[in-house]
């Protein structure tokens, strides 16, 4: 059943339903499950696996989304195209967008970014989301982009990002550190130790204790100095910051039966960053005497977020079918430098050393899935299914709370209904039809149908398409009528110059939409061979933007609202190859194109009238192409040689607001390539090295801006060493 649910492009919670049984069917089970993910799903259509293996071959520096992006279809950007927060670039799938990816640990979403409050040009000051699990941890990551996601809910219109965790079913002691040397001296580098201990404690009960510690060194506080002068550049952008992390979290499993488990789980995690003047626009001045400037001198930790999560998971089989169910906790507190609130100063930019400001998020999640097997007319499975998610946010939101230590509370409830039928219409032919309906406690109810099509050509050639209607809730800042974002007078739009401008949340606002549409052809032969092309089409609509509409006045300030804006088009090709050249080489290569990005906005042109224009949705290359040649002489050792190339980065004609952008002032970030070197050995039956060099050709990249016109906002490190050893006993 499991190898089946694969092959027909079943979810992962799907698929874990069925590893329910005893520890040593168990075992072998996931054993299975990994070689198959590998087999089937590794560069299949709209779905890519990232195993332990992958991980202990080629292990992750400062964040998981380092081998995330080596996907197809997978890019690091920001949520729009102003270029804000530009060293902070998150997962975005497809070029929807970091806020349309959604991330999940064994199934359940991870939410804490939503605690950092949402700017003027839709940006938030964060990481994202996608290094709260270590890596040792890890069994498998799944990526899932395109129709398919549309059954996991809000935040999914780009796909999903599941991060699997190990389960205790050995006993298990494993012992890893890891080390990365820059070879230039104004970069950082990362430490990370770990530990993971469990296994069964007697024939019902096993456990996993974990903890881990990463520190990432900041870059030099003038790493783009050199850079700015070069460009002509008035101001200096900050490099990379860094990042101290602690990891813990415990599992607890009890096979109460051969049918039935229950897994509780614990988590906690800090994440506090070494500040080198990262704000929106990233500028700092290395001798300076400003506040920014003297917190990035100090590398101080400006923000630190804390997340805690306690979950229960059931998974079941019965006479009439399966079931997997939990229900989580997650707790964030996100403390940072008291913020500017406009009043004198930039927004969003520090003017205080020493005082602090805590926001807290709670998010209750739960969700209940039922697979039953049917046989009349066509074998297939039901899969129907609830899901709640409860956000309940308490931050100074309120334009009298910014300058004191009130804070405001704001919640929003979704619970959301889904039915899915995977259907073996024939040997060649599996149809999977499915339907979603949310309901909101702002904008009401939403409906997600979706439809997914496998065809077998032969028994070398697959086709697959699908169609499905994703959505995004607005989230909490952007709902409440009480959340105030002050600007000066830059966050203002162009034909209503002269602040102070506001921009409040709207609770009439209406869910973002996009209908996603894929087809694609996949080969694979007996002999290891395969290729895979997919085309992608985005239809897009009312995406949140913050308007452009004066609303009303407000003690001699302007206020402007959240709004929904018109429609944009996303499209772009995916391909993979896999080639095995000897039975010890192989060579993998994948690719993404992206056709179209862009939406429409309305803006006031140079003669006076208001058009419709075309805005880039976000900043992403034109294309990309990852390749890895793999070469394995022996049993006990592995070489590979890897190569990324980023085709050019084209930037924003106009500001997020819709103004022009002189054309003088449009900077392309222009074409590189990045290539790696890493061998893995099997020392002994216990201890596993690996061994490497990242960027072989040396090839950096330094920031100039990060603000809408120039493509030029984020670092690419230069060449470094890095060793990890790993020892499981």
């Amino acid at each position: 059943m499991t190898a089946l649910a694969l092959v027909l492009g079943v979810t992962t919670t799907q698929a874990q339903t069925f590893e329910i049984l005893s520890d040593a069917e168990e075992t072998v089970l996931q054993t299975l499950i990994v070689q198959a993910a590998s087999r089937e799903l590794k560069q299949a259509l709209g779905v890519s696996t990232i195993t332990s293996e992958d991980l202990e071959r080629v292990p992750v520096g400062r964040d998981l989304a380092e081998i995330i992006r080596t996907m197809p279809g997978v890019n690091l950007t920001g949520n729009t195209s102003s270029g804000q927060y530009g060293q902070q670039r998150q997962i975005d799938l497809r070029g929807m967008g970091p806020e349309n990816t959604l991330i999940l640990i064994d199934g359940k979403p991870v939410l804490s970014r939503n605690s950092a409050r949402m700017g003027r040009h839709g940006e938030r000051d964060t990481r994202g989301d996608s290094n709260w699990v270590p890596p040792d941890l890890i069994e498998r990551i799944e990526v899932i982009r395109g129709p398919a996601a549309a059954r996991y809910g809000s935040g999914a219109a780009g796909g999903v990002v599941n991060i699997i965790t190990k389960r205790p079913t050995r006993q298990m002691t494993t012992v890893s550190t890891y080390m990365s040397v820059p070879e230039s001296d104004k970069e950082g580098g990362t430490q990370r130790a770990s530990i993971t201990i469990g296994g069964p404690i007697n024939d019902i009960f096993s456990y996993r204790l974990a903890g881990n510690v990463s520190m990432t060194q900041p870059d030099a506080i003038d790493i783009n100095e050199q850079a700015a002068a070069d460009a002509g550049a008035a101001n200096i952008v900050a490099g990379r910051e860094g990042v101290v992390q602690y990891d813990l979290s415990g599992q607890w499993s009890a096979q109460l039966n051969a049918d039935h488990r229950l897994d509780l789980d614990l988590a906690w995690s800090r994440q506090g960053n070494r500040f080198v003047g990262g704000q929106p626009s990233g500028v700092v001045d290395p001798g300076g005497a400003g506040v920014i400037d003297q917190l990035a001198q100090a590398n101080a930790e400006t923000s630190s977020l804390q997340r805690s999560t306690v979950s229960l998971t059931h998974q079941g089989i019965y006479d009439f079918g399966e079931s997997s169910s939990y229900v989580q906790w997650e707790h964030t507190q996100n403390r940072r430098v008291r913020e500017n609130t406009a009043t004198g100063g930039g927004e969003a930019q520090f003017n205080r050393l020493d005082e602090y400001r805590t926001s807290y998020l709670d998010n209750l999640a739960a969700k209940t899935e039922w697979d039953f097997p049917i046989f009349a007319l066509w074998n297939q499975t039901v899969t129907l299914g609830a899901e709640y998610r409860g956000e309940f946010l308490q931050a100074p939101i309120a334009n009298e709370s910014m300058n004191d230590d009130t804070l405001d509370s704001v919640n929003a409830h979704l619970l959301g209904l889904f039915l899915e039928d995977n259907i073996l219409v024939t040997d060649q032919l599996t149809v999977t039809p499915g339907l979603r309906a949310d309901f909101h406690s702002n904008f009401g109810a939403n409906l997600s149908p979706s439809l997914n099509a496998s065809y077998a050509l032969t028994d070398e050639i697959t086709v697959k398409a699908g169609i499905a209607r994703a959505f995004k809730a607005p989230n909490l800042f952007q709902l409440s009528p009480d959340y105030y974002y002050n600007t000066m007078g830059m966050g203002c739009p162009a034909w209503n110059p002269g602040g102070p401008c506001r921009v409040v949340g709207n609770p009439d606002l209406d869910p973002e939409i996009s209908v996603n549409k894929e087809i694609g052809i996949a080969y694979a032969n007996a002999d290891g061979l395969a290729a895979s092309l997919t085309y992608y089409h985005n239809d897009y609509e009312n995406k949140i933007t913050s308007g452009d509409v004066l609303v009303r006045m407000e003690n001699g300030a302007k206020i402007f609202a959240w709004e929904n804006s018109g429609p944009a088009v996303i499209s772009g090709l995916e391909g993979s190859l896999t080639i095995p050249l000897h039975e010890t080489v192989s060579w993998t290569t994948n690719f993404t194109k992206v056709l179209h990005s862009e939406r429409e906005a309305m803006a006031r042109l140079a003669d006076g009238t208001d058009a419709l224009v075309k805005v880039p949705v976000s900043l992403v290359p034109d294309y990309t192409i990852n390749t890895s040649l793999r070469w394995e002489p022996m049993e006990s050792l592995g070489l590979t040689l890897s190569a990324t190339h980023y085709g050019e980065i084209k930037p924003s004609n106009r500001t997020v607001l819709g103004a022009e952008i002189a054309e003088n002032d449009q900077i392309a970030k222009d074409p590189y390539t990045t290539a790696s070197f890493s061998l893995d050995y099997q020392v002994n039956e216990n201890v596993k090295l690996a061994a490497g060099v990242n960027n072989l050709l040396n090839t950096r990249q330094f920031a100039t801006s990060g603000t809408t016109g120039n493509a030029n906002t984020y670092n690419e490190p230069g060449r470094s060493y890095y060793l990890s050893l790993t020892g499981s006993f």
